[in-house]
């Protein structure tokens, strides 16, 4: 299977919520999105928000700090278009149909990349984690919300058994932390600085990962430190079938 059809089948299988995602997740995932704020707002300036959706999480940013959002969903950034404007967000730079998997901005261009319940539904999790990595300026911090699986037992079992389904769904069960593990212990500059479970149910987590300055990663810029560039418009950032064929 092509990257353009894995990119299609995930973008087609998530635009199925996008009419009653905030109905059915709105309430559920509060107090992550609350936790995965509070947590990028420790760092602040420049934060990217991953998986953005409907644009549930842009009204809780401070004003104080620059917000954009990707989503590789038409009809969510749709739906979050229309809540910035509605609640005048002003401090949300731009929103823009990107993949987790091919960010469009050059290296070093955030202070945090918040990434919420995303990582679990790309198709490959570790190439986004290092498209996080990329962006973000050395010092700063990527802020993740995530399912993470069971590694043995009965629940693992099942989640092994619902996989088939809820990958047409749009999303795995089945997800242990050992593949964040591995994807941070092969990077010298990643360090993981917190782990803990976050509501509902105890199955989700919040992980918190810094980009060490002076790591041996590859950008260049200096710590603390972002790239200058100016932020394009929503429609240059906008990833099309022909962006996506080159």
């Amino acid at each position: 299977m092509t990257k353009a059809m894995e990119t299609t089948m995930v973008a087609e299988a998530y635009g199925h919520w996008a009419p009653v995602y905030d109905l059915v997740f709105g309430r559920v995932f509060r107090r992550g999105r609350g936790a995965a704020i509070e947590a990028a707002e420790r760092i602040g300036g420049r934060i990217l928000e991953v998986g953005v959706g409907t644009g549930l999480s842009l009204a809780g940013y401070s004003r104080r700090n620059s917000i954009f959002g990707v989503d590789i969903s038409a009809p969510m950034l749709g739906k979050a278009r229309k809540r910035r404007d509605k609640l005048r967000l002003g401090h949300v730079e731009g929103l823009a149909i990107m993949d987790a998997e091919r960010l469009t901005f050059p290296d070093n261009s955030f202070d945090v990349v918040v990434a919420q319940y995303v990582v679990t539904t790309v198709p490959h999790p570790e190439k986004a984690l290092d498209e996080f990595l990329r962006v973000l300026r050395p010092g700063g911090e990527i802020t993740i919300t995530s399912r993470i699986g069971a590694e043995a037992g009965l629940r693992g079992i099942l989640e092994k058994c619902l996989m088939p389904v809820t990958s047409r769904l749009g999303w795995r069960t089945e997800f242990p932390w050992a593949r964040y593990a591995r994807w941070a212990a092969s990077l010298p500059e990643v360090r993981l600085i917190e782990r803990r479970p976050i509501p509902p149910l105890g199955h989700f987590w919040l992980i918190r990962f810094a980009k060490l300055p002076g790591g041996s990663g590859r950008n260049e810029a200096g710590p603390g430190t972002l790239r200058s560039w100016s932020i394009p418009s929503e429609a240059d950032l906008t990833l099309t079938p022909e962006k996506e064929a080159q």
